[in-house]
């Protein structure tokens, strides 16, 4: 089997997702074809020799259905020949993006390819697509469904996490996105963007709010306890997990993932190819795997298929250097590290998705992205990418440096 490589990754900054953000007169559609333009363009990319564009988007429609992948390489000069395809994995769709795309390069039928993703929270809107997993009795009362949110407290809840817990990991995210930001770390990966006169919207992640402490954070309620109480979802909670005599609500929007504007895109390929288009390797695909976990719990697919990805590619967790679990709600990332007993300094540490925020479509590839620069940064070698899922899933990649 050939290996993958990755050649370069970008990213928007990500705005924050209301009509008052700074991305919000961008449409999907522009936010793509900005990523795939500037991969082209700051490595003088030949596209004849592209083979695949693959984008992650969680609510495809509207401006951002109709096979989002295939019209932002045609908008960004790719040419006729380049395809595309738009995939739906909620909140891993990035990440498995890059995942298929190196996988069409491991079976040897593509050569260069592209994955990453997009998603315009301001403009499309959470949940705009549907679906039957909340409103048909069929798969909602046998998944025990409820709300992400009240999944997340039914974690915390399970395993022990109080408002202080979720509440202090919220802060240090804060404080190492900003500090992140301040040494230039996520500066490689930037790909400001520009109105159609040239001018720059936005250019640093707009959603952080560094002056965040204990005490802000204290003056917010729980965001799910009305819809838990009103919809019964701590009924259902409780129905699903019948040790657990009350749900605590300790999540809220200080400690929970930012809405946001955002898009990304990962240049990958075979060894050959990127010889042919003079490009080094940055890193390689080490193994990806994916997983169902309990839909209840929901949340923590990430400890899962963790394990799987590890089996897979014949490593312990001694071999990871780096970790980056998106920080859908603060419980996903207390779990995990309680899971496996890791020291916090190799987690996140250049902050995530509470302080900067999770574009659905498009986070998997960001953190793939943040976790090589990181590796390149602090001259480590590997490193494990992971994001929990709507309906129990969880998807994973290790990268290594070459």
């Amino acid at each position: 089997m050939a290996e993958a490589f990755i050649y370069d990754h970008v990213r928007t900054p990500r705005g924050r997702g209301k009509p008052d953000g700074a991305l919000h007169e961008v449409s999907s559609l522009g936010l793509a074809s900005g990523v795939l333009r500037a991969v082209k363009d700051r490595n003088g990319l030949d596209t004849k020799l592209v083979d695949d564009v693959i984008l992650g988007c969680v609510d495809p429609v509207g401006e951002a259905g109709g096979d989002i992948a295939r019209a932002s390489a045609l908008t960004a000069d790719y040419g006729d020949h380049v395809p595309g395809v738009q995939i739906n994995r909620f909140c891993a769709s990035g990440l498995d993006a890059v995942n298929f795309a190196a996988a069409q390069v491991m079976a040897g039928q593509h050569d260069l390819t592209i994955g990453g993703g997009v998603e315009s929270m301001s403009r499309v809107g959470l949940g705009a697509s549907g679906g039957a997993w909340p409103v048909d009795p069929a798969i909602a009362i046998k998944s025990y469904f409820m709300p992400q949110g009240v999944s997340a407290d039914l974690i915390a809840t399970k395993y022990g996490f109080s408002r202080d817990d979720v509440d202090l990991y919220a802060v240090r995210s804060q404080q190492r996105a900003a500090s992140a930001w301040e040494q230039g770390r996520f500066d490689l990966a930037i790909a400001p963007v520009r109105d159609v006169n040239g001018l720059t919207l936005l250019a640093k992640d707009e959603h952080m709010r560094p002056s965040t402490d204990m005490q802000s954070l204290a003056g917010l309620k729980p965001s799910f306890v009305m819809l838990a109480e009103q919809g019964g979802f701590d009924a259902v909670a409780i129905d699903a997990h019948p040790e657990i005599e009350k749900i605590v609500h300790v999540h809220h929007a200080g400690n929970s993932s930012g809405i946001v504007d955002g898009a990304a895109a990962v240049l990958l390929g075979s060894a050959e190819a990127g010889r042919a288009a003079g490009l080094k390797p940055r890193a390689k695909i080490r193994a990806f795997a994916n997983i169902g976990s309990e839909p209840a719990m929901m949340l923590t697919g990430p400890v899962d298929v963790t394990k799987k990805v590890l089996a897979r590619a014949k490593m312990t967790l001694a071999d990871i250097d780096l970790f980056e679990i998106n920080e859908a709600f603060a419980a996903v990332v207390l779990r995990y590290l309680q899971a496996f007993d890791l020291d916090v300094e190799k987690v996140n540490v250049n902050g995530g998705a509470i302080a900067m925020g999770h574009p659905l479509g498009a986070t998997g590839a960001i953190l793939l992205g943040t976790a090589l620069d990181e590796l390149e940064r602090s001259g480590k070698a590997t490193a494990l990418v992971t994001l929990c899922i709507g309906a129990g899933m969880g998807t994973a990649t290790i990268i290594e440096r070459t």
